[in-house]
């Protein structure tokens, strides 16, 4: 993946290159369809590549579209605009992060190029990444940095199997396993026709 390909692709992507070259290497991303199916799902996920951590800022419309299970609508009327507990409330008790009042949710967000969320996949992450095992548990904050936004994003890819739905051609596989709801489909297929244009690979 050159500089040009990367930036005709995206020109806010062009500053992660080398990070993600490396983390294409590292995680075997390495075939035209896996790459193309990564540059969709991270471009996706970033918002474009200029957005390394989840935006949590949702109105009670929104939190009851996206968590109907997490908050009622008298519950989503306090909560909205408000990320810090939106995200202690969503994600509380799951992905390995206690309950509300530990503050695991806003601590463990989204962050990096595909978003990783939660206490397990943090620790989970660190182990791949770092000599330190537990670095970014004591640092989420570290996976702002492009060089652990790029390798978060192909530790994830890997971990969760999606070069097997890429192999495959199967392109909403890929995105389920990121992404079990599908949310931002239209978004996710276009940046995947951009990708398969530029890697010269056919509909």
């Amino acid at each position: 993946m050159t500089p040009e390909q990367l930036q005709a692709f995206c020109p806010a992507a062009l500053s992660f290159h080398v990070q993600l070259v490396s983390a294409m290497t590292t995680f075997r991303i390495n075939t035209p369809i896996r790459q193309a199916m990564f540059l969709a799902q991270i471009a996706h996920e970033s918002q474009g590549f200029t957005r390394l951590e989840e935006n949590l800022n949702y109105s009670a419309e929104k939190l009851l579209e996206l968590w109907p299970s997490r908050f009622s609508p008298a519950e989503a009327k306090a909560y909205a605009r408000q990320p810090e507990r939106i995200a202690n409330r969503a994600y509380a008790n799951r992905l390995g992060n206690a309950d509300e009042a530990s503050g695991n949710g806003w601590r463990y967000r989204g962050r990096g190029l595909i978003q990783i969320t939660g206490l397990r996949n943090y620790s989970e992450c660190s182990k791949a990444l770092s000599p330190r095992r537990n670095f970014l548990v004591q640092n989420p904050e570290a996976l702002l940095r492009p060089i652990y936004a790029a390798e978060s994003a192909g530790w994830y890819w890997n971990h969760a199997g999606c070069s097997n739905s890429a192999d495959d051609g199967d392109f909403i596989g890929c995105t389920r396993r990121i992404n079990t709801r599908l949310i931002g489909m239209p978004d996710r297929l276009v940046w995947f026709g951009k990708a398969k244009q530029l890697l010269s690979i056919p509909d």
